[in-house]
């Protein structure tokens, strides 16, 4: 294995354009323009066929063969994906006969920061940062694996595996690594000992970098190029200072002894009409109270002194000519108020006087030689928001000096060094109106949005370039990393190919990213096309089925390309419950297994996040598995026997995690309860067409008989005394913390409080009437005295203290310990405890509750053909035993049918009932 300091050395021998020969793909050639030059042309050729697959992007040929560099980047579906795949399987190092792969689902919660030089060299609108994403590799992965990201954004996934071969780097994630290049994690024990265990190999893997957007893999291509960082600064700074030749004069402002000075950023603001008086107001001017640092609600008019707000105010508008079209341009009226500027090594304001004026005249009547896009902003709800104020094509999105000096600096970059159009989209949204001049607090763009302020600070975009050129950050000690410009629909990655996937997809709503990147991409001539961009969007006519769909196309290529018993994780983040379970609804119809769920901290919120109360805090991490195919072909040797059942069972367990826990603790793993492990069960054999085999009685009384349980978790044998082990380590045993939100949910938080403490109906029934204050509005929850009755053992005082009360009052009350369990005294303070039962009895309990939920089903069965109108309130639980039952005896026009008299929005928000009535419509052909 090479040493990190021996690779940067062979990389500082090798400028961004290797001079000697170079080999790719099995072919060697003069040097690396010998190469881009010979796969430019290859790439010429199969651009008529590549325009056929979904997701090329809307630019002309010449464009797209510009921005690329084949084969490790095209600006369009990468054809050479297939060759690279073929030869990183070839090199991979071998392994043992024996060799057998296996990992447990990553289960730690992820913690890391963005103040990162690497993640901060180019802004994006959402993404994962590469430590957090190193350590999901690490765990999942061994060197020379392929990882596949299908919706890479800034490439931090390629970043991220290529640093698994950095030392350094995974030292400050807190690993150890031994001189053999084994790394080490730490576990620490109940005493506060740490403990260091084996888990991965220091080395790089290879990556596959996909997305529908050419701005998003263009900035994941600079990110992932072998590059000497001195050679890339010496030329862009080339480039900038004939930029700065050119337009220097244009910062240039007088000092108040006559001397001039630089303008670092300059103040603009929007300019209203009193409703009142009609006349002018800036708003710089009576909104931002300096004193009490604050931008005021309220203000008064300074000419008639009316009581104003920015609501009750029109703004003054502007018509002028557009020189470089010709035509007429309206927008709303702004006017500098604010210069910072810098002379003598130091830095002033002012305000603007006539010779800022004069010159900003000049700066107006300067006619730009230079291209720059001046296309009608694409529809959208982002792109569309602006036009109320004006801002209806690209170029007015900047002051026209910024339009000057970057349309410079693209055409001598486009002539010179393509990718250092990389510097210009880095610095495109904060040079542009989006930049939100914030009196009292650091200027910035509202995140996920292309929201024009009021007050705008306008940066000095040559000195914004030259920062940009300082952080440039290409961490690639080679070329690991592939990058190509199409749909995750359809993916040019051979089948059964990938050793990982990490996903970091679009989450209905939140951010619509081809609006959001249009800026960027208008600069680099080639734009996206959204037509399978897999988001909730009006205006591309795009709810929350067309999502759902749109992503279980991408799972499915992804399901595809992996590898059997391999892993993808899969970073989520949303607050609306129907796109949570879009998201799990679409991965188990691709046929993923889910496994787990983590948080990953990001620290660091988006506005949304930080000003919503309802907001996502932590994004959650979804572990899912791709079931081996001897897994697959025993259940269906076995179908419609209990056995396919409990192969499903023996293969999940093997799966998931056997311990989880921090510093002396343990945690229950929700994967591993029953209740959940029938529900992938069904889930897998619904999805695959399968009959369902058990009963939720029948798996009650069967995982007891047939696994080895602890805390109410199932193991298999092999696990069982690694958990034991783990479990007597641990001082505290840490409960799943729930949010009460439907019948299911109650049932098992019941469940909790009664394991911990056996407890009276009046001791539960304060505090269950807090847990349910969020139930659903047509949830029809069942009183808290049914939902015990179903579900529980209540002791009356007849015969012994069941060992479950037993167990508890008599290490809780010190009167009551050594004492039989027919004392009277004992007995007394039983009385009316409700307790968990036994599984035996829990699988008694469990028919009786089928038959109620059952004859309530029934019940909306028979109503069906007198009302065909939308069930409002209804008991969720009695339609999941409804749907399963009707499922066993294959009565699929029932779902349907009461699937169709349920709101829309209650079908997306449940993935069970979902999941049900799609098959169903399958089954019956609609």
């Amino acid at each position: 294995m090479v040493d990190k300091v021996e690779q940067l050395e062979m990389l500082n021998e090798n400028p961004t354009t290797q001079t000697g020969p170079v080999t790719c793909l099995g072919m060697t050639f003069e040097n690396d323009e010998a190469r881009r030059a010979y796969f430019t042309e290859e790439l010429r050729k199969k651009l008529p066929e590549l325009r056929k697959i979904e997701g090329f992007p809307i630019g002309e040929d010449e464009d797209i063969l510009a921005l690329s560099d084949p084969p490790y980047y095209t600006a369009c579906p990468n054809p050479w994906i297939e060759d690279f795949v073929k030869e990183w399987e070839i090199s991979k190092p071998e392994k043992p006969d024996n060799y057998q792969y296996r990992r447990e689902p990553f289960t730690a919660d992820v913690s890391e920061g963005k103040n990162d030089p690497i993640y901060n060299a180019h802004s994006y609108h959402t993404k994962v940062p590469h430590k957090a994403i190193m350590r999901y590799i690490l765990h999942y992965t061994e060197p020379g694996d392929i990882v596949f990201d299908g919706f890479c954004g800034t490439g931090m996934t390629g970043v991220a595996a290529q640093l698994c071969g950095d030392r350094h780097v995974i030292e400050e994630l807190g690993y150890r690594i031994l001189d053999d290049g084994t790394i080490l994690r730490s576990e620490i024990d109940k005493d506060g000992k740490t403990n260091w265990v084996p888990f991965s190999k220091l080395g790089e893997r290879y990556t596959v970098l996909n997305d529908l957007s050419p701005a998003a893999t263009f900035i994941a291509y600079n990110y992932n190029i072998p590059i000497k960082r001195q050679v890339f600064e010496q030329e862009a700074r080339s480039i900038l200072s004939k930029v700065v030749k050119e337009f220097e004069w244009m910062y240039q402002t007088r000092h108040t002894d006559g001397q001039i000075g630089r303008i670092n950023y300059t103040v603009w603001s929007d300019v209203f009409i009193c409703p009142e008086c009609t006349n002018e107001i800036v708003f710089w001017e009576v909104a931002v109270d300096t004193k009490l640092e604050k931008v005021k609600d309220e203000f008064l008019c300074p000419t008639c002194a009316a009581k104003l707000t920015k609501q009750s105010m029109e703004r003054a508008w502007i018509t002028s000519m557009d020189h470089k079209s010709g035509g007429i341009s309206r927008h709303v009226k702004q006017i500098p108020v604010l210069i910072n500027y810098a002379i003598y090594g130091k830095r002033f304001e002012k305000k603007p006087d006539e010779f800022d004026f004069e010159l900003l005249e000049k700066i107006d009547n300067y006619d730009i030689p230079y291209w720059f896009p001046q296309s009608r902003l694409i529809e959208g709800k982002e792109t569309r928001r602006n036009d109320q104020y004006g801002i209806t094509h690209v170029h007015h999105f900047f002051y026209k000096r910024v339009l000057a000096i970057l349309s410079a600096f693209s055409h001598i970059s486009r002539k010179q060094l393509n990718r250092a159009m990389w510097l210009l989209t880095a610095v495109t949204e904060g040079a542009s109106k989006l930049n939100r001049e914030r009196p009292f607090g650091l200027p910035s763009k509202l995140s996920g949005t292309l929201y024009v302020s009021s007050m705008i600070r306008e940066v000095n975009v040559i000195d914004f370039i030259s920062r940009k050129i300082s952080k440039y950050e290409a961490k690639a000690l080679g070329n690991h990393s592939i990058v190509s410009c199409a749909s995750s629909t359809r993916i040019n990655v051979p089948d059964q190919s990938i050793d990982y996937l990490f996903l970091d997809p679009p989450f209905g709503s939140n951010l619509n990213y081809s609006e959001l990147n249009s800026l960027w991409e208008s600069w680099l001539k080639i734009i996206t096309d959204n037509k399978a961009e897999a988001i909730e969007n009006s205006v591309q006519g795009k709810g929350l089925n067309e999502y759902r769909q749109l992503m279980t196309l991408c799972f499915k290529e992804a399901y595809r390309v992996l590898k059997p018993g391999r892993w993808m994780t899969v970073e989520f983040s949303n607050t609306k419950s129907a796109v949570w379970n879009s998201i799990q609804t679409a991965l188990t119809d691709a046929g993923f297994i889910i496994a787990n769920v983590s948080a990953l901290d990001k620290k660091q919120g988006s506005f949304k996040a930080v000003t919503t109360t309802t907001a996502v805090k932590q994004d959650l991490v979804i572990s899912a598995y791709k079931p081996s195919n001897e897994m697959k072909s025993e259940i269906i040797k076995k179908q419609a026997t209990d056995e396919s059942a409990w192969t499903f069972v023996r293969n999940h367990l093997e799966q998931l995690p056997v311990h989880i826990g921090q510093r002396g603790s343990s945690e229950l793993i929700v994967e591993r309860t029953p209740r959940v492990l029938f529900d992938r069960m069904v889930s897998y054999h619904v999805q695959n067409g399968l009959a369902v085999p058990l009963s939720s009685a029948e798996f009650q009384a069967g995982i007891e008989q047939r696994f080895p349980m602890r805390d109410g978790m199932a193991f298999l044998e092999t696990q069982v005394a690694e958990y034991d082990k783990k479990r007597i380590q641990a001082k505290d045993f840490v409960q799943l913390s729930l949010f009460v939100s439907d019948e299911n949910s109650a049932i098992e938080w019941l469940r909790q409080q009664l394991l911990k403490k056996p407890q009276t109906r009046q001791d539960l029934h304060p505090n269950f009437m807090k847990e349910i204050q969020h139930i659903a509005k047509h949830e029809m929850l069942p009183e808290l005295d049914v939902l015990l009755e179903q579900n529980f053992l209540m002791y009356d005082g007849e015969g012994e203290v069941p060992s479950q009360i037993h167990t508890y009052l008599s290490s809780d009350y010190k009167d009551l310990r050594n004492l039989p369990k027919n004392d009277p005294k004992l007995i007394e303070k039983a009385k009316n405890r409700w307790y968990v039962p036994d599984p035996n009895k829990q699988a008694d309990l469990e028919k009786l509750r089928e038959k109620s939920l059952l004859r309530e089903f029934n019940q909306y069965v028979e109503e069906l053909s007198n009302n065909k109108k939308k069930l409002k309130q209804f008991r969720t639980e009695a339609i999941r035993v409804g749907f399963y039952k009707a499922w066993t005896e294959k009565n699929y026009q029932i779902i349907v049918d009461i699937g169709n008299r349920l709101p829309e929005s209650i079908l997306q928000e449940d993935e069970k009932l979902l999941r049900y009535y799609d098959n169903a419509q399958t089954k019956l052909g609609l």
